[in-house]
């Protein structure tokens, strides 16, 4: 049967840092409280000229460069994103004309901090079917564009980033993408919304949450979606050697962590150098992991997410 084979990796983070302490001269908030309730030390935002399809471009030529594959190979690409360049035309039509590629199709999904994940179920169905050979998945924001920056609750947890990944149909057995699981409810939008939109406002709007419910909520879906993901495959919790869970808040993956009996070790956790960037979240914090060497070609991975809508997700797969 064929798989949809991981053959490349890459990511990107705008060179501006906003830190903590210079936060702390914006708005009332501290470094101590910030890092208490977040684990977050800094985060990256994206020059004014900059955007997420600018992002996503380096990501994308990073991903091709580890891969060892030329855009003429790619015949679809997906972006994942809740901050596109435009209304319309696609984020990932305006990443297809930066590279160069006149072949094929591109399209946005949007499931906020899921839409990696959502991604990947897609990407796989296409594979799998026969739609598409090499697909060019990003997960690219700037989230920086949305925030009330006297929000101190809000304005503190995001940053601007974007991860790629290149997935390939192959016959190899037993590798690629094992199983993905994907949910949303959408009774829950009060809770993790932007209050504003085309149809509904005529403005882009700003992020708003509440931030103690959707931690209740995250922490029992994440979990629980992740036991389905691996018992759906044959596996349990304990098979799995790595974790890369959505990097919202180290006190979600801490509560994850902890309503799994997972080893700490084992949670990649990126949070504190790069804050939660939406959907480039869970394949930058991948990246990482797999450059400083800790993910290995073989081991199994489990990638999750959660989102407004509320949307959530869980993908098993064999790096």
């Amino acid at each position: 049967m064929t798989q949809s084979v991981l053959k490349g990796i890459g990511s990107y983070l705008p060179k501006k840092i906003l830190t903590n302490n210079e936060l702390e001269a914006t708005i009332d908030t501290t470094d101590v409280w910030i890092r208490e309730r977040t684990g977050i030390a800094q985060r990256h935002i994206a020059a004014q000229n900059e955007y997420t399809s600018d992002l996503a471009v380096v990501a994308a030529k990073n991903a091709l460069q580890d891969a060892n594959m030329s855009i003429q190979d790619i015949d679809l690409i997906i972006v994942a994103t809740t901050t596109p360049d435009y209304t319309f035309p696609s984020t990932a039509t305006i990443v297809q004309k930066k590279l160069g590629i006149k072949h094929g199709a591109a399209f946005d999904i949007q499931a906020v901090c899921s839409g990696f994940i959502y991604g990947m179920s897609v990407a796989d169905s296409m594979l799998k079917s026969g739609a598409a050979r090499n697909v060019l998945l990003i997960g690219a924001e700037t989230f920086s564009r949305i925030l009330d920056w006297s929000d101190r609750s809000t304005c503190v947890l995001f940053g601007d980033g974007a991860g790629a990944v290149i997935l390939s149909s192959d016959d190899m057995k037993e590798s690629g993408i094992l199983n993905t699981l994907i949910r949303s409810n959408g009774e829950h939008r009060e809770l993790l919304y932007v209050d504003g939109g085309a149809s509904r406002s005529e403005n882009v709007g700003k992020l708003r949450m509440i931030g103690n419910q959707v931690f209740r909520h995250a922490v029992k879906d994440i979990a629980a979606i992740m036991e389905e993901c691996a018992e759906g495959y044959g596996l349990s919790i304990a098979d799995i050697d790595w974790f890369v869970p959505h990097q919202a808040n180290q006190r979600i993956l801490n509560g994850v962590a902890k309503r799994l009996n997972l080893d700490k070790e084992q949670v990649i956790s990126t949070v504190a150098s790069h804050a939660n960037t939406s959907a480039a979240s869970v394949p930058l914090a991948m990246d990482f992991a797999i450059k400083d060497k800790r993910i290995k070609r073989g081991d199994l991975i489990m990638l999750e997410a959660f989102g407004g809508g509320f949307t959530w997700g869980a993908s098993l797969l064999r790096y």
